[in-house]
């Protein structure tokens, strides 16, 4: 027995630069608004019943956007807030920044209000993830690379200027920051000192990436990490239908811990060995999904995190 405990104690003392957390996302919420989904005041409630310290806000307008009455409500369930996100569709150029800022700039007050530290910028989807229309081309022109990367690091600037927060920038499935390469390419395309990534294990996954070795490539842009799985099975039929993302969480692509991939402990454990504190927010896409069925998945998978020393 003392063997097995003395193990245990070094496993949780191995991730002690990772800070556990889970999202709105893992309880079914995608909108700021919607019946399908549970009151935010339930969220709080069954966030930090199934053991988890961290939040993020979720989208904007889901959870109270007054900071008092947010600092209250999270601070008497013993809850604090990682992160923010915004949505963005920068390689639009120029034309699309006052826009884009406008979004930006009230979520990232309220995330700076609430002691984060982090924005997460997705992309902008090229094809409607609910009717599976699509928006634009899936592939950018050269000059839209370009500014794609510009618009993101003046992005990154303002941001830790103006709230002195640092943007970790979210590749997405049905967006043009999804594959290996595309995401390589974007990294190489950035300055590290504007922009970061914040790696999706399950999005990365579905669109054919390995999350262990871009931590080991790119360790140095890793910012921040959401935990997710995906159901192989699932995927590819997904993939075989060219199947859009909402319609893909609706068949249940992505799956609950640890029963899909990537294998989440050598995601950890890469992420571990870069010696920098992350958090590690499980986000699993399940919208929309029954009232019920979020809890009892929260409390498994923070079991299970912490059986990988997390």
């Amino acid at each position: 027995m003392a063997g097995k405990l003395s193990s245990m104690t070094s496993s949780a003392r191995s991730l002690h630069r990772i800070r556990v957390g889970s999202a709105p996302d893992s309880w079914g919420v995608w909108f700021p608004d919607d019946p399908r989904q549970v009151p935010w005041q339930r969220f709080l409630d069954e966030v930090a019943e199934a053991g988890y310290e961290w939040i993020e806000l979720g989208p904007y307008g889901y959870l109270p956007t007054d900071p008092a009455r947010l600092a209250d409500e999270t601070a008497r369930r013993g809850l604090r807030v990682s992160a923010g996100t915004v949505f963005t569709g920068l390689h639009h150029g120029p034309a699309v920044w006052e826009e884009t800022w406008a979004h930006v700039s009230a979520i990232a007050g309220l995330t700076r209000a609430m002691g984060a530290e982090h924005l997460v910028v997705i992309p902008s989807f090229w094809r409607d993830d609910k009717t599976g229309q699509v928006r634009e081309s899936s592939t950018l022109t050269a000059r839209q690379w370009r500014d794609l990367a510009a618009q993101t690091e003046r992005l990154g600037r303002e941001v830790r200027e103006r709230y002195g927060l640092r943007i970790v920038v979210h590749p997405h499935a049905d967006t043009h920051i999804d594959t290996e390469e595309n995401v390589a390419r974007f990294l190489d395309a950035t300055d590290p000192r504007d922009v970061s990534l914040c790696l999706d294990t399950g999005h990365y996954a579905y669109c054919g990436g390995d999350s262990v070795k871009l931590i080991e490539t790119y360790g140095e842009r890793i910012g921040y990490l959401h935990l997710k799985q995906v159901d192989p099975e699932v995927l590819a039929g997904v993939v075989a239908e060219d199947l859009p993302f909402g319609p893909a969480v609706g068949r249940g692509v992505m799956c609950e811990p640890p029963s899909g991939v990537p294998a989440l402990e050598p995601v950890l454990a890469a992420a571990q060995a870069l010696d920098v504190d992350l958090f590690a927010i499980v986000e699993q896409d399940m919208y929309p999904c029954p009232p019920d069925r979020p809890l009892p998945i929260a409390r498994r998978t923070r079991r299970f995190l912490r059986s990988c020393g997390a």
